[in-house]
């Protein structure tokens, strides 16, 4: 017995990470993430720029908006991407995915404003959302299926981690963008032109990224199930036939996770500076703060989740979202320390579902069916609970109730604890 676990000790020191690979695979999902998340955070000051400005609430309801609408293209974007990855390759479909999100943003850093053209504006906006909620929805059933492909049974966990080390550091580069942007430059200025400049960045980005991705390698889960995927008829209704409960399950974790995520990475930002009044340099630093925190836990939870299992951390996240989350909204008000306070809670306790999800999501379907499961059912949750949420906080908060939508993500986060205790523990196993 001792022998074994020395072995099994020896196997875990001498395990080389392939960090060029995982790096270059989650370089697109960085990109992808920075330019949405630019969106949300900067949506407080372009809001004005493409629809009518005389009334603020109504021009800020009008970008979220279509914030939200474009996330409703993400499960057509997740099945079609996904399909495309599952028959195509997951090398081929993360090229595609990115090729659409760099384009999106070069488009709407360039586009004229409703003073220009009028309600073309916000058309061509709403369009350049579009192709950009097409692309993240290809691209997180893409990367994950492709870093849970490569990894190591023993190691799934590990790789994984790269999948959001990859999307914290993006969303802390645009958070630490909107710091030097409203430290630098003036409202006027910021209203103006300073927005352009963070999706003029998040272009570029995504054309770099498409460089680094060319190095990548297919997958040999994906050469061997090729022809079975070609073969397979109708495969989203094969998900719903022959994997009701993995859908099920999925659908109620990605419940919790992207009501998370969109809270603490987008929501919170327009809602503590248009209605708790706070300063929009503290917030942007308290988000940075929290958002680098969440980065330094990935890995070393991911690495956890191949010691303890999966299942363990992901009751802890959903428990402790459960008991906080109403509490923590108390705490967003005009002073720096309690919002550290509230993005460093928040994001520390997303960390230890956010670690493990490409690899708790690749274990749920077979391979020819991965992409396309993960893509429409992980897409159609995040579009109606996620895309929304920017939009149902602010106007819950025009409404004098804001404390209602933390309530609703309380109650979001007693669901998934329920369904996680159905989940099987699936640390060190093969994928099917």
């Amino acid at each position: 017995m001792a022998g074994a676990v020395r072995h099994e000790q020896t196997a875990e020191e001498e395990h080389k990470l392939p960090v060029k690979t995982l790096v270059s695979a989650s370089i697109g999902n960085a990109v992808e993430w920075f330019d949405w998340t630019v969106y949300a955070t900067f949506v407080v000051f372009f809001a004005g720029q493409f629809f009518p400005s005389e009334n603020e609430a109504l021009a800020l309801i009008g970008a979220t908006s279509t914030y939200a609408l474009a996330f409703f293209f993400r499960p057509l974007g997740g099945l079609l991407l996904g399909r495309f990855a599952d028959l195509k390759g997951r090398k081929a479909g993360m090229l595609l995915t990115i090729l659409l999100m760099a384009g999106g943003s070069m488009v709407i850093a360039l586009l004229p404003t409703y003073e220009q053209v009028g309600w073309f504006a916000p058309i061509l906006l709403l369009l350049a959302r579009i192709a950009q909620g097409m692309s993240l929805g290809g691209e997180v059933s893409n990367a994950s299926a492709y870093l849970g492909e490569i990894a190591p049974p023993a190691h799934r966990g590990r790789y994984s981690a790269f999948f959001y080390i990859s999307t914290g550091s993006a969303l802390l580069a645009a958070s630490l963008l909107g710091v030097l942007l409203t430290t630098v430059l003036t409202d006027d200025q910021l209203q103006s032109y300073g927005w352009r400049i963070a999706f003029f960045i998040g272009g570029l980005l995504g054309f770099i990224g498409m460089w680094l991705r060319r190095s990548l390698v297919e997958t040999e889960q994906f050469e061997e199930n090729a022809e079975k995927a070609r073969a397979t008829k109708n495969p989203l209704l094969q998900t719903i036939k022959h994997h009701p409960r993995a859908v099920l399950q999925l659908c109620a974790f990605t419940l919790l996770s992207t009501l998370s995520y969109y809270t603490f990475f987008s929501a919170l930002t327009p809602f503590a500076i248009s209605f708790r009044d706070a300063d929009k340099t503290d917030v942007f630093i308290a988000l940075s703060i929290g958002t680098a925190l969440f980065v330094a836990l990935c890995y070393p939870f991911g690495k956890l989740s191949d010691r303890i299992g999966r299942k363990p951390q992901l009751l802890i996240w959903s428990g402790a979202m459960a008991v906080l989350i109403v509490p923590l909204s108390f705490l967003v008000q005009d002073n720096l320390a309690s919002l550290i306070v509230v993005f460093c809670v928040g994001l520390g306790l997303y960390a230890l579902m956010a670690s493990i999800a490409p690899a708790i999501m690749s274990e749920l379907f077979p391979t020819e069916l991965r992409a396309t499961g993960i893509g429409a059912w992980y897409n159609l949750t995040v579009a109606v609970f996620g895309g929304t949420a920017p939009l149902v906080i602010t106007a819950l908060s025009d409404a004098g109730r804001p404390l209602v939508f933390f309530i609703y993500v309380a109650v979001a986060a007693a669901v998934a604890f329920g369904v996680i205790l159905t989940l099987k523990e699936t640390k060190g196993t093969e994928l099917t």
